[in-house]
């Protein structure tokens, strides 16, 4: 869509905000296949404007979804208007500055931000079902065996098989080990809560050092240790194991949970689901796509995967491949 279109169905739908002169500028984000727009009016006031595929379902709950995070006193953006017809939301604009912005600062300043991320997914995940049954048809199918099995096959044919060549006979003889369905099954039937889906630095925007979710139109019934597992094994920054640690005893602590001396097997399991999730989808947007940036984020989450497979047992057949990838010299 044309931005002199926009702006005209800015200035229809927004009056209040498009009074004077207005100016429309394209931002780039990640790997969504949305479009979004910066949209300044008066000085000093902006907002932007979403435009979604219409043929993919998970963007229609977007809108949704925000209206019942800020319900429940969770930090979101606020919409001012929602076109389905044309698939367009005007939300409010939180700035551009997200959490991996700072992946460069102090820990003083960076672990302040991420405490007060999990403040905000603590608020989420203390949900009782109650409260968020109201969504039900609203939000995508809840995380299952199949959607465990599903980000497994992901990663196998899109990371394992596009970006280092392994052949499918391979690829399917890892993916038929009996512990990853075992994994799968198990996660599947751990009692669920709502998830976020992608709480990874990209995701988390800060304001007046504050933290608020956005890309939150994937949320769903799922484990809150995947949430957690998404943003202390986020491929984009580095976390060391004394932050991480701080990270999660921190979560614990606001959840009101029983401390623990060493990582429960719920998180590494949700840690190896997500990081090969992300894998596969690097794989599928940089290739597929021709979004080559998700590629140089291969090493990082293939590194951490290795450390996290290493720990699981029964995995050792996949932990023996993961090492005998090449270390460089694989980038198509």
């Amino acid at each position: 869509m044309k931005t002199e279109l926009l702006l005209r169905q800015t200035r229809r739908h927004l009056p209040a905000f498009s009074e004077g002169e207005i100016e429309i500028a394209p931002i780039e984000k990640g790997g969504s296949d949305r479009r979004f727009y910066r949209i300044s009016c008066a000085p000093g006031e902006s907002l932007i404007l979403v435009k979604y595929n219409l043929e993919r379902v998970e963007n229609r709950h977007y809108v949704r979804i925000a209206e019942f995070l800020t319900e429940h006193g969770i930090a979101a953006p606020k919409i001012y208007f929602h076109d389905p017809e044309e698939g367009l939301i005007w939300i409010e604009d939180l700035g551009e500055s997200d959490l991996f912005s700072f992946r460069d600062d102090s820990w003083l300043v960076r672990g302040a931000l991420y405490r007060s991320a999990l403040d905000e997914i603590t608020k989420l995940h203390d949900l009782p079902q109650s409260e968020w049954s109201e969504l039900d048809g609203e939000m995508p199918p809840e995380f299952n065996a199949a959607l465990y099995r599903w980000e497994q096959n992901y990663f196998f044919e899109n990371c394992l098989g596009r970006i280092f060549g392994v052949d499918e006979g391979t690829q399917r003889e890892l993916a038929s080990l009996p512990a990853l369905k075992e994994i799968a099954d198990r996660l599947a039937g751990l009692p669920r809560t709502l998830v976020h889906r992608d709480f990874q630095s990209q995701n988390i925007i800060v304001r007046a050092g504050h933290a608020y979710l956005i890309d939150f139109q994937g949320m769903r019934p799922g484990l809150a240790e995947y949430d957690l597992a998404s943003l202390l094994f986020d491929p984009y920054v580095r976390l060391s194991a004394v932050e991480r640690e701080e990270l999660w005893s921190y979560y614990r602590g606001r959840r009101g949970l029983q401390s623990a001396t060493e990582m429960p097997e719920t998180l590494r399991l949700c840690a190896m689901q997500r990081l090969m999730q992300a894998l596969g989808a690097y794989g599928f947007l940089g290739l597929v796509k021709g979004n080559r940036q998700f590629i140089g984020h291969i090493p990082a989450a293939l590194n951490s995967l290795c450390k996290v497979v290493a720990e699981i047992d029964l995995l050792k057949p996949l932990g023996v491949a993961l090492a005998s990838l090449p270390d460089n010299g694989w980038i198509p």
